[in-house]
């Protein structure tokens, strides 16, 4: 099997992309460290960077988009529906759960 690198380094760029535009939504909030994140980023550890990012974003009133943008980056990592990914698969589960709360508390009424 043939491992197409272009299309490679594109989902990566892609995932990139939603981690760090998730990412945005933390910069400058009080008592929210960064580094680990960032370090993560810096090495391409894309899953590990994702689970920071849920981890940090838990418990916060955060905006519907950072959950979306890490929804996207679980979608392209495909850490819904791999059962390698097991403690990947934990923080998606949270990402999700907080989509459908966000997504029910924007629906109009």
């Amino acid at each position: 099997m043939t491992v197409d690198r272009g299309a490679v380094q594109a989902s990566w760029n892609r995932t990139r992309n939603h981690l760090d535009a998730a990412r945005i939504h933390l910069t400058g909030l009080a008592n929210i460290d960064l580094s680990a994140t960032l370090e993560f980023l810096e090495h391409n550890e894309l899953e590990l960077a994702f689970d920071c990012l849920v981890d940090l974003g838990d418990g916060l009133d955060l905006p519907l988009t950072f959950w979306q943008h890490l929804d996207r980056a679980a979608r392209e990592m495909g850490l819904y529906n791999d059962s390698l990914y097991k403690p990947h698969l934990t923080a998606a589960d949270f990402c999700r759960r907080h989509i459908a709360a966000a997504s029910e508390q924007e629906r109009p009424r």
